[in-house]
């Protein structure tokens, strides 16, 4: 008769190949974390450059043509003029929310979150500064009476691999199991992240300036020269409909 119940030949198996894969997910993990870091500082890099060249350009424009239109109206003194055009302080006068009442549910909630993710309970220092973070946020949650954050603060701990109690194997591949869970996610956020950061106009923008400079064009110079040209014609046309000298 043939047993069902695995050997401990089948558990080392088991575990063997969780840890690989674990390992392999620690590598991609690591990877995308820094195409998304690498890709955040090109972005970042690009959206000053282009602030400094083009950005203040495209503001001094607006604000000509602004003037512009104002003059051929012949409202400017009017709108100058006119206490309606005076922003009113009741907005700065308004008091900040003030945070939501404390029931006795997010209390009991607040110590159940604590009681499960307390930093005095961890076993290693790298525990110790995840349940620290986690508390951060349990108490930031349970200030503002939060009740549905405190209970994904705590439901996420369940899910954790750090919750799973015990040294046997059973333990072992659970924890296994459940870090591999975390790293897919992360994986999947890190995914995310970087669609949202290249789906941005601005990164379009960066991608399609990177193509032309492969080519000898700079398209940012080419901007710029457009831009003052505009620039100069604004001023021309605004001083024209000014009073003569």
């Amino acid at each position: 008769m043939t047993s069902l119940v695995p050997s401990a030949r089948d558990h080392d198996h088991d575990l063997e190949t969780l840890r690989a894969r674990l390992t392999a997910l620690e590598g991609r993990l690591g990877d995308r974390s820094a195409e998304v870091l690498r890709t955040k500082a090109d972005y970042e890099a690009f959206r000053i450059r282009y602030r400094r060249e083009v950005g203040l350009l495209h503001e001094e424009l607006d604000r000509l043509e602004l003037d512009l239109a104002e003059a051929e109206l012949g409202i400017l003194k009017e709108r100058l003029a006119d206490p309606s055009d005076t922003p009113s302080d009741s907005a700065a006068a308004r008091p900040e929310p003030q945070p939501r009442f404390t029931s006795d549910a997010v209390r009991k909630l607040f110590r159940d979150v604590a009681k499960a993710i307390h930093p005095d309970l961890a076993r290693d220092s790298h525990a110790r500064d995840r349940r620290h973070s986690l508390m951060i946020e349990a108490n930031r949650a349970y200030a503002l009476g939060d009740e549905q954050q405190l209970r994904a603060i705590l439901q996420a701990w369940e899910r954790s691999p750090e919750a799973v109690q015990g040294t046997d194997q059973d333990a072992m591949r659970l924890r296994l199991v459940r870090r591999i869970d975390e790293i897919e996610e992360h994986l999947q956020a890190l995914a995310a992240e970087l669609a949202s950061l290249t789906d941005t106009s601005l990164w379009r923008l960066k991608v399609m300036v990177d193509q032309e400079a492969a080519h000898g064009k700079d398209l940012i110079r080419d901007m710029v020269r457009r831009l003052k040209r505009d620039i100069v014609v604004a001023t021309n046309r605004l001083d024209a409909l000014g009073p003569p000298s």
